[in-house]
């Protein structure tokens, strides 16, 4: 292969181009304008010009997670790169493969106090799988091949390249992809044989079993998120999944229970508790889904599947860990359970499904609505009857408790078509994300589910989603209130209800309008059906400004602190001696 000689700025088009990148989310300053200027002069990649550095990581991170693809950002020095580092941190949290190219300072300036330096690699470390600083020339194509590497393989997760000026005006020598130096860095993906037959074993004998499963199977690809239903399916087992996994096993599958933790369904949480055998796959034990750990499923032998050795036994000690990617090693679980017969404990397994059919007779999620003040339940609800036919759509979500009505009332039949931000939870995470899942997928039905407050927080990215005529559409749930943090003033904080509102939001109709964009206010029950509907049919970016019950709460709730059987239920589940004896309380 004949190495060609250019300037840095060209090798990281030309190396942005040889990874098959072809959406950049960026925002131009003075220590990237060489690479602005090559990005000019090519039409490959198409550059979407965000209104906020924080705005453009998330939408990147909305690109990656509905295709599958890293996400590339290009971010100028000192505040450009600072502005990233919220949406990095929330992309290491989620496993998320992004690609951030930050310009810096020339060489000899560094450390000098230079206009718009920071150190970047420095701020960074903590918030990216690995991050480089390039001063040669001649290496920064490699760099860039290796930060693609890292980024995808193994647990995903972002990198960062910073470059200074300088080495983006010199000429150097380009390499493609396959000349990069990346064998260093080869995550085990085949699990070990021995546990995984000792879990087939197990599989055998479970009397009450469950797969817990997370968004390392969705990363792993659409093959593991087919071998995990034909696991599920065959062994007849129940599955539930973290806010993250959702997706993974179709919603309308038969043996889904729906979410589990902090405000997953009251049989989700209580088969968590009770079962004898659980398969985790692609998930890491985190607190939401964990509650007290010394009482996390206290009587359950514990399997875990991940890629990331550093995720095993650092919450949870479990009996069967396996470390390798959740695509193979469900595969060779397959190969080797089948080999033996394909054997479960049918009888036991189905005293254990009537036991869960008796918890889900509580209804948990059951409500009433009842007047012309909107439940948030309600509206939720209609946006998922009104919207779930449609072939091809995709949910995104800011964070609070809208966040969590959606996993609740909204079902996911398969991956990569729920983008949320769940390890960090970021409040102004969903707008941009949504932004960045219309790019990939210029066509389909892309909604924001947001609070009012989340989505203030990126609103500026309004003009992105109008300049670009992407028609994403903003779902606000407005109760005037920081919900998620009111509900925990009111249930933990003897309703000192501290700085939990605001006392000037804006008139979201003459803001969207006041962007260019279609506005629609709805405040009664009656005219939710007909406000989604004017929504979906508008060809353009819309804000639907839905008022909703301002005090409303969302169950179920596993305070902080207490195990999965010690659930806050609401006013409306069906009560009965079962609540009694999980422990469940009604408020």
């Amino acid at each position: 292969m004949k190495q060609e000689q250019m300037t840095g700025a060209k090798m990281v088009v030309k190396a942005l181009q040889d990874q098959g990148v072809d959406v950049v989310f960026g925002y131009p300053g003075g220590a990237v304008l060489p690479i602005y200027d090559e990005v000019f002069q090519q039409n490959r990649i198409r550059h979407v010009l965000v209104r906020h550095e924080q705005g453009a990581v998330h939408a990147a991170e909305g690109y990656a997670r509905s295709t599958g693809r890293p996400g590339v950002v290009l971010v100028t020095s000192g505040p450009g790169a600072t502005n990233s580092v919220t949406g990095l941190t929330d992309a290491l949290m989620d496993s998320v493969p992004i690609v951030l190219i930050s310009g810096q300072v020339p060489t000899f300036m560094i450390g000098n106090d230079a206009f718009q330096e920071a150190d970047t690699v420095g701020i960074t470390r903590p918030c990216t799988k690995h991050n480089w600083l390039v001063k040669e020339t001649d290496r920064l194509a490699s760099a860039i091949h290796e930060a693609f590497h890292v980024a995808m393989n193994g647990r995903p997760g972002p990198v960062l390249v910073d470059i200074p000026k300088d080495v983006q005006f010199a000429s150097g020598t380009y390499i493609g992809p396959d000349a990069a130096q990346t064998s260093h860095y080869a995550p085990k993906v085949k699990g070990d044989i021995e546990v995984v037959t000792a879990l087939a074993e197990a599989i055998e004998t479970a009397k009450r079993p469950i797969f817990y499963t997370g968004g390392g199977v969705i990363n792993s690809g659409d093959r593991a998120c087919e071998l995990l239903r034909q696991l599920v399916d065959k062994a007849g087992f129940p599955v539930t999944s973290t806010l993250m996994g959702l997706g993974a096993y179709p919603a309308s599958g038969k043996n889904w229970l729906g979410m589990l933790g902090m405000h997953g369904l009251y049989e989700a949480n209580l088969a968590m508790h009770d079962c004898d055998l659980m398969i985790n796959v692609g998930a890491r034990f985190d607190d939401r889904i964990t509650g007290r750990v010394q009482d996390f499923s206290p009587g359950s032998v514990k399997a875990h599947i991940d890629i990331d050795p550093s995720s095993i036994n650092k919450v949870i000690h479990t009996e069967l860990p396996i470390i390798g990617d959740v695509a193979h090693v469900l595969e060779d679980l397959l190969k080797v359970w089948k080999s033996r017969g394909a054997k479960t404990d049918a009888p036991a397994v189905k005293e254990w499904w009537d036991q869960i059919n008796e918890w889900r007779k509580i209804d948990c999620l059951k409500f009433e609505q009842t007047g012309s003040t909107i439940r948030p339940q309600y509206a939720i609800q209609r946006l998922e009857a009104l919207t779930k036919d449609h072939p091809d759509r995709y949910i995104c979500t800011e964070v609070g408790q809208h966040q969590m009505w959606a996993a609740q009332y909204m079902g996911m039949n398969d991956p990569k078509r729920w983008m949320t931000s769940g390890g960090l939870g970021t409040m102004g995470y969903g707008f941009p994300s949504s932004i960045g899942v219309q790019m990939a997928h210029p066509d389909a039905l892309v909604i924001n589910v947001a609070g009012e407050a989340s989505w203030l927080m990126n609103m500026q990215e309004m003009g992105t989603a109008v300049q670009y005529r992407l028609p994403v559409k903003q779902f606000i749930l407005n109760n005037e209130r920081l919900g998620m943090v009111r509900q925990w003033q009111e249930l933990l904080h003897g309703e000192r209800y501290s700085h939990s509102w605001s006392e000037a939001l804006p008139d979201f109709v003459k803001l969207a309008e006041a962007f260019g964009a279609k506005g629609i206010k709805v405040d009664d029950a009656a005219d939710v059906d007909d406000g989604i509907k004017e929504m979906l049919a508008h060809d353009g970016p819309v804000i639907l400004d839905c008022l909703v019950e301002r005090h409303e709460n969302c169950f179920p709730m596993i305070p902080s602190g207490e195990p999965h059987n010690k659930m806050l239920l609401g006013e409306a589940a069906d009560t009965g001696d079962a609540i009694k004896e999980a422990g469940a309380v009604l408020v």
